[in-house]
This record gives C-alpha cells, structure tokens and sequence, in this order.
C-alpha cells in the first residue's frame, strides 16, 4: 500500500515530536523537513531532506504544520497554493472561525484540504465538548487545563522584546478561569517591568490573571507535563443532573504532534475545503481497514 508523504514544516519542539511520530506510524513516510534558512545546517534530522521551502520537495501529499500559530495561517495558504493538503495545531480560539472561512476559499481554489486547529486543545478536546454536548445538550461544560506548560502561550511570550528565555504555566482556578503563571529570564537592557505589562496586555493573555516572574533559569523549571478536567452538568431530554467528567494528564508536545499525524492521515480523505476536528468523522483519523475498526471499537 503507498505511504502518505508528509513534509514537516518547522523543526522546534512541535516539529522534532511530529518526526517521530510520523516515524511510529507505518502508512507515513517523510518527504522532508522545512526549516528557516537560517536553520538549515543538518543536525540530528539528517537522515531526512532538509530545505528552506516546501517547493524544494516532491511528492508531498500533506504539510503538518509545526510553526507558532501567529505564523500559520500563511504557512497553511502558501502550502494550499501548491495544491498541497495542510494540517497544523493553531491555538488561538478566537480566530479560529475566522482563519476557516479563508483558508477554505484557498482550499476549494487548488484542489486539496486544510485541517486546523487539530492539537488536543482546540483538537481533540473539541470533539471530547461536542460528544457531552449530544448526551446533555442543555448544560454547561467547564474546561479547566493544567497545571502545566502551555507551549503556545510560552512561544507567545518568546516573541516579546526583552524575553531571553520563558516558560508559561496554566495553573486551573476551577470552572473553566485559568491562572497564569510566566518565568522570565530578561535580556540585558530591558526593563523588566515594561517586558511584564508588554506580556499581561497581549491577546493570549490579556483576559486572564497573569503574574509575570523574573528567574535566574527557565530550564530549570521547566516541565512538559500537562492536563485538563473537562465537565458537563446537563440535561438529557427532560432529564436533570445528568453530569460527566473528562481527565487526561499527559506530555504537551507528545500528544499534540500524535494528533497532527492522525489529522495528517484524516485530511486527505476529505473533498477541498478547510475544517476543524469536529467536522471529520473520527474514524478518518485511525489508521488501517474501516471495516476492522468498526468490528474492534463500536
């Protein structure tokens, strides 16, 4: 049976997990890793075509995304240009309607699909609220993460002038309220309290209690744990007090880079078009026989 050819674009955190995911998944194989050109000197990702663009490629079926997700919207529309299917694990909720109906224009115009926001929160978690939703359509379902890092909230503390290093913990306060807690190790120069406000008024933060500390060593804190409680109170039909309880405590960047290639495997089993996981039926998203899966899991 042929393998889907995956190009991985980004080679950081996210990206170095997706390679070994990809190389645990007998229907892929790697067509190679897109790197900035600044990165380009080959070192444990060797064994693998490295190059500055994804037209340096052949054969590439779909493009997991691996950059920070300010930048992947117009990763995804450069790759969809190509004619080439995309997945990435964008985490900013509240673009993420918005980002869909562009990028499904895109995607309708050259012929291929577009996956986003397929990490596990938005992800995976998603189709966790949506299934609650169907046994208790009437109720209120608190998500509460952590404690742990949050890998997209501590790259959008990197980006800000004046950061050396950072590290952004989610710490749960219940119903669905979130603490953050952000290590800093400041560049020479900087004010560290100009580099906090900068950081409590951006958008990933901006709606939440931020305390902003200044340490001698990131890495030393540094933990890639992470989590989340998910509960519903409903009703079902006329039914009162129907309640249900999701828990997972898992590695950040391993779960989030297994989920990207199970998109990875689902968005090429779709018509052109842009979707989110709720949308994709999830056996899409297991390899092997459907008539396998159905006798094994239903």
């Amino acid at each position: 049976m042929k393998k889907i050819r995956a190009a991985v674009v980004g080679y950081g955190n996210i990206g170095k997990y997706v390679v070994e995911a990809l190389e645990a998944a007998t229907d892929f194989e790697i067509a190679g890793i897109v790197r900035r050109a600044s990165s380009l000197a080959q070192g444990e990702e060797s064994k693998y075509k490295v190059v500055s663009s994804l037209e340096q490629l052949e054969g590439v079926d779909v493009a997991i995304l691996c950059t920070p997700s300010r930048l992947v919207e117009q990763s995804a529309e450069a790759a969809l240009k190509l004619g080439i299917s995309t997945v990435d694990s964008f985490d900013i909720h509240t673009g993420i309607a918005d980002m869909r109906a562009r990028l499904d224009v895109i995607a309708r115009e050259h012929n291929a699909a577009s996956l986003i926001s397929a990490g596990w929160d938005p992800g995976s978690d998603s189709v966790v609220r949506a299934l609650l939703e169907v046994c208790a359509p009437q109720g209120i379902t608190y998500t509460n993460f952590g404690p742990g890092m949050s890998m997209g909230h501590t790259v959008a503390v990197k980006a800000i002038a004046g950061v050396k290093a950072a590290l952004s913990m989610t710490i749960p306060v219940g119903t669905g309220i979130h603490r953050r807690m952000v290590y800093i190790e400041l560049e020479e120069g900087y004010d560290f309290a100009k580099v906090a406000e900068a950081i409590k008024t951006d958008a990933y933060f901006i709606h939440d209690e931020t305390h902003v500390i200044q340490v001698d060593s990131v890495e030393a804190l540094k933990d890639m744990g992470h989590g989340v409680n998910m509960v519903r109170k409903g009703v079902s039909g006329k039914t009162q007090n129907q309640r249900f309880e999701f828990n997972m405590s898992i590695d950040n960047p391993g779960l989030t880079s297994q989920i990207l290639v199970a998109g990875a495997r689902a968005v090429l089993r779709q018509k052109p078009g842009c979707y989110t996981m709720i949308e994709i039926p999830v056996i899409d998203f297991l390899a092997g026989e459907r008539e396998e899966i159905i006798r094994r899991l239903v």
